[in-house]
């Protein structure tokens, strides 16, 4: 993997949409997004054509892709948000823009596939960190969202991570400006769930559960059998909610195909339990999680039986979120119940 040089305070960053143009849907919350990125972190953002352009053209989004990391006064590239088409085309990009010019890339859910894109060309980059979700976050910034932000942006070296004391998977609906100066509700959170004995440590790469179906079912390039052998694999699922029979399928999956077998330890974010069209009470949530929770411990041992396989992680689609280092090392203390990660 290449390495990436961290940001320094005025540095210029690209805001795209390489999904869905979140920005130009909700344009008071990207304004919010924007100023926090000024104020809190006091960096520049620069917006791109498509940035905004709701229904871009799968061609629009590629090229300010390819511009944003051509451009050598832009240093990093944050994602507006997610969505559910770039399986559509980043298999597709040229890859030299993007291996001659490696800068960090924030993102996660739609853009698992870029993601996986940059892991395949030798480019790490972090899994989350979006606009929307992350820096425009209603009310004020979660503190634990943004200690880590900063460690992503701009400090170097394995850093031991903690998790949070409270979580929150509730939105506040981004069409509604009232909702700009309230607060999320917060929920007590109960750790990191453990499962397996031994340590470990891995290259991570994985991403959002439907994305990593939509890799998998449509033949995208993926590491290699021989790379998964060093992989340390993180999975978190969507605001879709999907069922545990559906997770038992995808981790099935990536079973049959000989990967589970190699990989190195699992790290699961957080399931996101409740949304606007499922809208769960505390027993429901809770009773959603641990189904989905033993789903993946039962299809994994099936296929390994010895690796660590930690859940309940604060990555993906509840907040706080880290912004997970994903191409680079990840260490696994299960003695001591400590995961390391390089950022």
């Amino acid at each position: 993997m290449k390495s990436l040089t961290k940001l320094k305070k005025g540095d210029k960053v690209a805001i795209l949409s390489p999904s869905f143009a979140a920005p130009g849907k909700w344009p008071q919350v990207y304004e919010l997004g924007l100023k926090r990125l000024k104020e809190m972190f006091e960096l520049e953002p620069v917006e791109f054509p498509a940035t905004k352009k709701v229904g871009a053209s799968k061609e629009e989004r590629s090229k300010d892709l390819i511009d944003a990391y051509e451009n050598q006064e832009i240093k990093a590239v944050i994602s507006s948000l997610g969505g559910d088409d770039q399986i559509t085309y980043i298999k597709n990009l040229p890859p030299e823009p993007f291996v001659s010019n490696p800068k960090p890339f924030f993102g996660f859910s739609d853009n698992t596939h870029f993601l996986n894109f940059l892991w395949l060309n030798g480019i790490p980059s972090f899994y989350g960190g979006a606009l929307f979700t992350q820096f425009a976050e209603q009310g004020s910034m979660n503190e634990y969202t943004v200690k880590y932000l900063k460690l992503a942006l701009f400090e170097q070296g394995e850093t031991e991570i903690e998790a949070s004391d409270k979580y929150s998977d509730i939105g506040l609906d981004w069409s509604n400006t009232e909702n700009l100066t309230k607060h999320r509700l917060y929920e007590p959170n109960e750790g990191w769930i453990w499962d397996g004995n031994n340590s470990a440590e891995g290259i991570s790469w994985g991403g959002c559960m439907e994305s990593i179906d939509e890799l998998l079912r449509h033949g995208v390039d993926i590491p290699s059998l021989e790379d998964f052998s060093n992989v340390i694999l993180l999975t978190e699922t969507s605001e879709e909610i999907p069922p545990a029979s559906y997770v038992c399928r995808v981790y099935r999956a990536l079973g049959e195909r000989g990967i589970l077998e190699r990989i190195k330890a699992i790290l699961v974010g957080r399931p996101k339990a409740w949304e606007f069209d499922k809208q769960n009470n505390k027993e429901e949530k809770e009773k959603y999680r641990k189904e989905q929770g033993e789903s993946i411990i039962d299809t994994v041992r099936k296929y390994n039986r010895s690796i660590p396989v930690i859940q309940n992680l604060d990555f993906g689609h509840t907040e706080p979120q880290i912004p997970v280092p994903y191409g680079t090392s990840a260490r696994i203390d299960s003695q001591n119940k400590k995961i390391f990660l390089t950022f």
